[in-house]
């Protein structure tokens, strides 16, 4: 009997799963094992069900907003077991719910060898520790996200987003567990979920939940500045990982992408399997992190850019950068007024949004260099009254991170701007802007319009992991069309996913799906990408709602424009999935780029999902067609121009 560490990609495509409440599909792997079945601004959501504990340094949880818990290792197992139990059995269906949590462990251990402390995290919640290093916070236990059942014989990881784990160290102990999950840390997960600054031991760390009804889908993902043993990828469809370090890594389905990651696999025999490995990152930020300073108090640490850089950030000592004192932030919960918001940013005073849903009619300006902008518990802007959420003047050195930003009912014409674009940039390529886990939905718990979610015009600008996300499901109740598409189709507008004017601009984990026009258009010099997923969308009614108005069928998914001389993307899938129109809708090319030897595609793909699209080719005019024939069979081409 096969291993889990044994998986390799499967020779057939996978099996369509039901379309009224799944999202796309991925490679399905075959395993030979034993399983077993086993607002201006809202008001704030419910408190975490159960009692959960109070107090703590600093001001203690109250200065932290109605949402966040922080545990101390004092405490019984058993009270903390049955707080993030509660949690867990409200969020792990609330997908498009407002709710919004945020569980934070001072340092210590939790947990014993005979009486685990086994976390399953759900939806909108954060687990980190609040230690200065990952060492110092240790759940003796498991921290974990299952397969979500649909239905009893629809058990799938595609629509588990939304959901961090960071700053910590698992000690892995299945104590309890049966036989399946005893020995590995599960983490099946999809898009918009980060791990970060986290150490694995004691057991494997699988990307793939294949005790809950079998091997399923999944579609993730990210992890950054962390380590582990071995590495199951299972069936995640593509994966980014970052600046990293791993004893081994088991598979790939189609698109696997390592930058500065001791222990990645090599390359060279790409695309079997599908693996692109890059020695060092490029350009790298960590995301801002809150902790205990050596006095007990609050603080955030923010750490410095870098160059070229390999392995994680912390392995001698404090990872390189600036501590900030909570005292230096605004701590804003849904009750702060916008008003104070503003002014406390126009100060070049820095902001931590605790969770909670926030309607922003006015928007936010940063408008001082340096500034920090950090979310915890995937706290949520959506705009009112057809606002741009969140503004960011030319500055340079600007952090935001860990925030998800919402379209509304009215059109704004963008969600996130970096620079106005008017004037001339005042960035800088020591200390760039930086968007961490930044999120964006257009659709999905309400209806959304915007015709840009995210659009730099500023340059040196550094994205580091982002799900750009027009939603191809939602609560909207739509009914016109196959499931619901024509509604959605004219209702939740959005023209492009990403527009990237600025130069020098660099994206690591760029996640970006199903807009109407072009998903991600760069302009800038000297653009950077590495690891690019898409897909074209689900709901164009007709051909004719697909195409440009010069007559080209669809929209490329990657667009660099035609003036670009210079620009590199190493490791992009563009994904096609069509719900409607007999006798079916074409897209020309996945990814449209000036033909220059300065501009250059590295290990690019295209793949019929299902459904009855086609993509006549990868890369222009060059690269095999993706249909119905080829369906979940990527259609890859290694270098353009090559």
């Amino acid at each position: 009997m096969a291993s889990p560490s044994a998986l390799a990609r499967p020779p057939s495509p996978p099996r369509r799963r039901s379309p009224a409440r799944g999202r796309h599909l991925g490679g399905l792997l075959t395993l030979a094992l034993p399983l077993a079945f086993l607002a201006v601004p809202a008001t704030a959501s419910a408190a975490p069900p159960g009692d959960g504990p109070g107090g703590g340094p600093g001001g203690g949880v109250a200065d932290l907003g109605p949402n966040v818990t922080v545990f101390d290792p004092s405490m019984p197992v058993e009270q903390i077991q049955a707080t993030l139990d509660a949690t867990y059995a409200q969020q792990v269906d609330n997908e498009m719910g407002t709710e919004r949590y945020a569980y934070l462990f001072e340092p210590g251990t939790y947990g014993t060898d005979s009486d685990p402390l086994q976390i399953k995290v759900g939806y909108y919640t954060e687990i980190s520790g609040l230690g200065a290093s990952p060492s110092d916070v240790v759940i003796n236990g498991k921290v974990e996200t299952y397969n979500r059942c649909l239905a009893p014989d629809n058990c799938i990881a595609l629509n588990n987003f939304w959901r961090t784990v960071s700053n910590l160290t698992i000690q892995v102990n299945g104590t309890g567990q049966d036989g399946c999950r005893a020995p590995t840390n599960f983490w099946a997960v999809s898009q918009a979920v980060s791990m970060r600054r986290v150490q694995v031991q004691g057991g494997d760390l699988s990307l793939m939940d294949y005790c809950t009804a079998g091997p399923q889908y999944a579609s993730g993902g990210f992890i950054a500045d962390s380590t582990a043993g071995t590495v199951i990828n299972g069936s995640q469809q593509q994966w980014y990982t970052r600046n990293s370090v791993i004893a081994e890594w088991t598979n790939g389905v189609w698109n696997q992408v390592f930058s500065g990651v001791e222990g990645a696999p090599a390359d060279a025999t790409f695309p079997d399997p599908p693996y692109t490995t890059l020695e060092t990152t490029p350009v790298s930020r960590e995301k801002p992190f809150l902790f205990l300073d050596e006095r007990g108090r609050y603080a955030v640490r923010v750490p410095d850019a870098q160059r070229d850089t390999r392995g994680v950030s912390w392995d001698d000592g404090m990872t390189a950068g600036r501590t900030i004192p909570l005292s230096e932030f605004l701590v804003v919960t849904p009750d702060t007024g916008f008003g104070r918001i503003n002014a406390q940013l126009a100060r070049g005073g820095h902001l931590l949004f605790t969770p909670g849903v926030y309607d922003v009619a006015h928007s936010l300006e940063v408008k001082q260099a340096d500034t920090v902008v950090l979310g915890i518990g995937h706290a949520t802007l959506t705009a009112t009254r057809g606002v741009t959420p969140l503004e960011v003047e030319d500055v340079p050195g600007v952090v935001v991170a860990g925030l998800t930003i919402d379209a509304g009912s009215q059109l704004s014409p963008v969600l996130l701007q970096v620079g106005d674009g008017k004037g001339r940039s005042r960035s800088d390529a020591a200390d760039p802007t930086t968007l961490s886990d930044v999120y964006f939905r257009v659709g999905g718990p309400h209806v959304g319009k915007a015709d840009v979610a995210l659009q730099v015009n500023s340059d040196h600008v550094l994205i580091d992991h982002t799900w750009v996300w027009r939603a191809d499901h939602g609560v909207e109740d739509f009914t016109a069309g196959v499931n619901g598409d024509t509604d959605r189709w004219g209702t939740n507008v959005g023209r492009n996913g990403v527009v990237v004017n600025g130069d020098d601009v660099t994206a690591t984990g760029l996640f970006v799906e199903h807009f109407q026009q072009h998903n991600t258009i760069w302009n800038g010099e000297r653009g950077r990408v590495v690891l690019y997923q898409n897909e074209i969308p689900y709901d164009p009614p007709s051909q004719a709602d697909w195409q440009e108005p010069d007559g080209t069928l669809g929209w490329a998914g990657y667009k660099v424009g035609d003036h670009v001389r210079q620009h590199r993307l190493d490791g992009g899938g563009v994904y096609g999935y069509q719900r409607n129109a007999e006798p079916g809708i074409t897209t020309e090319t996945g990814f449209e780029v000036p033909v220059t030897s300065g501009v250059q595609l590295h290990h690019v793909m295209t793949v019929h999902l299902d459904g009855i699209g086609v993509i006549e080719n990868v890369v222009n005019d060059v690269g095999g067609r993706s249909d119905a024939s080829t369906q979940g069979t990527p259609q890859y081409v290694v270098d353009y121009p090559g």
